[in-house]
């Protein structure tokens, strides 16, 4: 039995089109494939890069809520994560590489603060966490 607090769902469903696959998230219907190189169709982003979309949109949105909070005059947000395997770094830890941009009249003093503010998105803590995998039969 799950528990009640859950705080995200996603449905996945392959009808039998290579690596191809259908996703609901809340009504929202998205694809999500692999590349050619891989063996996909590239009909749709891979796994690998909705964990990219998914930190860098809630960075954005946690920015975007935390500067119009504070009144400040910040017109554009921009978000670039890569992914990195732990396989090619020395600390052998997968690795998200965030890049961020800030258009708007801001002193050095916000910018700095919306840095701090970057780390404190939902996503972010999630991943940084330590989580468990619970997989079971429907």
């Amino acid at each position: 039995m799950l528990p009640t607090n859950i705080i995200a769902t996603a449905e996945a469903e392959n009808n039998g089109e290579l690596y191809t696959i259908n996703l609901n998230v809340n009504g929202h219907s998205l694809i999500a494939d692999e590349l050619t190189e891989k063996g996909g169709l590239d009909l749709g982003p891979a796994p690998g890069d909705y964990i990219c979309m998914s930190l860098a949109s809630c960075t954005v949105i946690t920015l975007r809520m935390y500067a119009n909070r504070k009144g400040w005059n910040l017109q554009k947000i921009h978000a670039k994560v890569n992914l990195v395997s732990g396989k090619a770094l020395p600390s052998g830890n997968n690795t998200f590489y965030v890049e961020l941009s800030f258009s708007g009249d801001l002193t050095d003093e916000q910018r700095q603060r919306l840095m701090e503010i970057a780390d404190a998105c939902p996503v972010h803590r999630l991943l940084k966490k330590p989580n468990d995998i619970i997989t079971m039969l429907a």
